[in-house]
């Protein structure tokens, strides 16, 4: 089964999916935060085959939820809604450094995406 990864912010929505193992996330493309990224992200993940997602807990630097976070909980809220079981990651700074290691360009929300799924993958494959 494959996971999908999110990468929520308020512009850009950076998707990843596992592979068929869980073993590890790949940045797959960029959705514009608009009325029809719930139906963009549905759709991809029917494409995928993807039953469960993860979305990046966002929070200040004090640890505490920021507008972000208020706002990609609401998204959580209705990707549940269609049936998918989601999950939050704590992330911190995944957009700097996905920056850091590709530079910015089209996908690199989307290479954030990645490193907050691939977070999730290696925690459930350790705690199994």
């Amino acid at each position: 089964m494959r996971i999908l990864g999110i990468d929520y912010g308020s512009k850009r929505i950076g998707i990843a999916v596992s592979d068929d193992a869980e073993q590890f996330a790949l940045p797959v493309s960029v959705v514009t935060n608009s009325d029809v990224a719930l139906s963009e992200i549905v759709e991809i993940a029917r494409e995928h085959a993807v039953q469960e997602m993860v979305i990046g807990e966002s929070r200040n630097y004090k640890g505490e939820p920021n507008s972000i976070f208020l706002d990609s909980l609401a998204f959580k809220n209705l990707l549940e809604s269609k049936g998918y079981a989601v999950y939050f990651e704590p992330e911190f700074m995944t957009s700097v450094n996905a920056e850091r290691f590709q530079g910015k360009n089209e996908l690199h929300d989307a290479s954030a995406a990645a490193l907050i799924l691939q977070s999730f993958l290696d925690k459930r494959r350790n705690s199994a």
